[in-house]
C-alpha cells in the first residue's frame, strides 16, 4: 500500500517504519527540515532501542522515503496516518491545531479521481477528533474520505516491539471499505492470533485515554500506598507482591517510586479529565491521580531537605538518571526537572549521568549548566566524587548491580536516595550505606561510615 505518515516523531517514525519493514511503500512527511535531513542521512532524532536499523534498512531497500514536502505526499498517499502533537492547553485539554492543519492539508490536496483515502488519526486525540477531521477535510473536497481512529500503544522503549507484535490493535471505523483495507495492513502483525478490535471510532478515541489513565492510577495508587507503608513500618514491596499475585490484579504498574513522567500519561491524564468535566462526568479519581503524582516528584528532594536543611549552600549531590524512564532520551515531564532544579535553587551543586539523556539535560538545564549548578558526566561513576550524597531518579539497567565498593569509596559520605527502589534495604546497610528509599522503612547504616573494606566485602 502507498502510505503517508504526517509527523516523525516518537510515534510517527515507529509507525513509517515499522510499515515499511512489512513492505509497504511509505513516506514520512515533516515540516521540520533539519530533522528529515537527519533522516534522510540515516541518523535518527530520537533514541528508542531496534529503530536505526530498521530506518537504514527500509532507506536502502527504497520502501521508506523522508520529506517536508507535505501536500504532494498526502496527495498520493492510498492510506493517510495523522501523527502529530497534541500538547495539553492551559486547561489541560488537548491541543489540536497540529492535527486540523494536516487535515486541511488533506482535504487541499485531494485528487480527483484516484482510489479512496483513508485518513487515520494515529495522534492521541479527545473522543469527538474525527469528525472535526472529517469536517476540515469536507470543506475543501466533496469525495469521500474515510477518516479512522487507530490509537498508538507504544510504550518509549520498546516502540519497535509494541508496534511489531501487539498484545492489540485498535481501530475505530464507520465503513466497511476501511476495516478490510486496515485489517489488510495489519495482518502481518496479528499473525499469533493477538486480536485487531473493529468498534465505533468514539469508543477507540476513548481507549487510550482509558489505558493510558488506568495505568497512571495504579502508579499513584502505589504511591499512596507508599505512604502509608513508611507511616506505619510496612514494606511496599512486600505489598506489591501481595496483591500483584491476584490474578485480578497482575503484578504490572505496581512499582513504588517517585511518579510517572513521559509524553502521555501526564498530559493524557489532564486531556481525559478535561473530557469528563466538559461532559458533566465526575472527575476527581484522576484529580487524585494527578495530586498524588505531583507531590511524588517532590518526595525525593523533600528527603534530602528532611536531612541536611533547607539551605543545601556547599552541598554536592550525585544523580543517576535523568530521563523519565529507562531506554530512552525523553525528559518530558521527568521526576529529574523537579528535583535537579529543586537541588540547585537551595544552592547545591549537581553532579549528574544518563546513558542516553545527556542532550536533552542540555536543552532542559541550558540555564543551570550555564551557571555551573549543575554539571554532566560521561560515565557514572564520574559523578561521585566528593558527593554528600548520591540519588538514583532513574531505573537504568547500568545502575542495577554497580560495584558499591567504588560507589563508597567516591562518595564523600556514604548516603543513597534510591527514587526507584533498587537495592534491598537491609543489603545497603550491611554494606554500611545509610539508605533511602521509596514505601519502606529507613534503615541507617549498621556502622555509620564504615567502608566496605572494613566489612570485609
Amino acid at each position: 500500500m502507498r502510505i503517508t505518515v504526517v509527523g516523525t516523531g516518537y510515534v510517527g517514525l515507529v509507525v513509517g517504519v515499522c510499515l515499511a519493514e512489512t513492505g509497504n511503500d511509505v513516506v514520512c512527511a515533516d515540516v521540520d527540515a533539519g530533522k528529515i535531513g537527519r533522516l534522510n542521512a540515516g541518523e535518527i532524532p530520537i533514541y528508542e532501542p531496534g529503530l536505526e536499523p530498521l530506518v537504514e534498512r527500509n532507506l536502502r531497500e527504497g520502501r521508506i522515503s523522508f520529506t517536508t514536502e507535505v501536500a504532494p505526499a498526502v496527495a498520493g498517499a492510498e492510506i493517510v496516518f495523522i501523527a502529530v502533537g497534541t500538547p495539553p492547553g492551559e486547561d489541560g485539554s488537548a491541543d489540536l491545531q497540529h492535527v486540523l492543519a494536516v487535515a486541511d492539508t488533506i482535504g487541499r490536496n485531494m485528487p480527483d479521481d484516484g482510489p479512496e483515502k483513508i485518513v487515520i488519526t494515529k495522534s492521541t486525540v479527545p473522543v469527538g477528533t474525527a469528525a472535526k477531521v472529517r469536517a476540515a477535510i469536507g470543506r475543501h473536497t466533496g469525495r469521500r474520505v474515510h477518516v479512522c481512529s487507530n490509537p498508538e500503544f507504544l510504550k518509549e522503549g520498546a516502540a519497535v516491539l509494541d508496534f511489531m507484535k501487539p498484545d492489540r490493535v485498535v481501530v475505530g471505523v464507520d465503513s466497511e471499505y476501511a476495516r478490510e483495507k486496515l485489517g489488510e495492513l495489519y495482518s502481518p502483525f496479528v499473525r499469533t492470533g493477538n486480536p485487531i478490535l473493529f468498534m465505533d471510532i468514539a469508543s477507540a478515541e476513548i481507549t487510550k485515554y482509558a489505558a493510558n489513565a488506568m495505568l497512571a492510577t495504579r502508579i499513584s495508587f502505589m504511591n499512596m500506598i507508599a505512604g502509608l507503608c513508611e507511616a506505619v513500618g510496612a514494606d511496599v514491596s512486600h505489598v506489591r507482591q501481595g496483591i500483584g499475585t491476584d490474578e485480578r490484579i497482575g503484578p504490572g504498574f505496581l512499582f513504588a517510586g517517585i511518579g510517572y513522567g513521559g509524553s502521555c500519561f501526564p498530559k493524557d491524564v489532564k486531556a481525559l479529565v478535561h473530557t469528563l468535566r466538559e461532559s458533566g462526568v465526575d472527575a476527581s479519581i484522576l484529580d487524585g491521580v494527578e495530586k498524588v503524582n505531583e507531590a511524588q516528584k517532590r518526595l525525593l528532594l523533600q528527603r534530602v531537605v528532611e536531612r541536611y536543611g533547607e539551605d543545601l549552600a556547599g552541598r554536592t549531590f550525585a544523580v543517576w538518571g535523568l530521563s523519565f524512564k529507562p531506554e530512552t532520551d525523553d525528559m518530558r515531564e521527568a521526576p529529574s526537572l523537579t528535583v535537579v532544579r529543586g537541588l540547585v535553587e537551595r544552592g547545591a551543586r549537581v553532579l549528574a549521568h544518563d546513558p542516553e539523556a545527556e542532550h536533552e539535560a542540555q536543552r532542559y538545564f541550558a540555564d543551570l549548566l550555564e551557571t555551573r549548578g549543575l554539571a554532566l558526566f560521561e560515565h557514572n561513576y564520574d559523578c561521585l566524587e566528593g558527593a554528600d550524597a548520591l540519588l538514583v531518579l532513574t531505573e537504568w539497567a547500568p545502575y542495577r548491580n554497580p560495584d558499591f565498593a567504588r560507589v563508597q569509596a567516591l562518595l564523600g559520605e556514604p548516603v543513597v536516595f534510591d527514587g526507584r527502589n533498587l537495592w534491598d534495604p537491609e543489603r545497603m546497610r550491611d554494606m554500611g550505606f545509610e539508605y533511602v528509599s521509596v514505601g519502606r522503612v529507613a534503615l541507617a547504616a549498621a556502622e555509620p561510615g564504615r567502608s566496605l573494606a572494613a566489612a570485609g566485602a
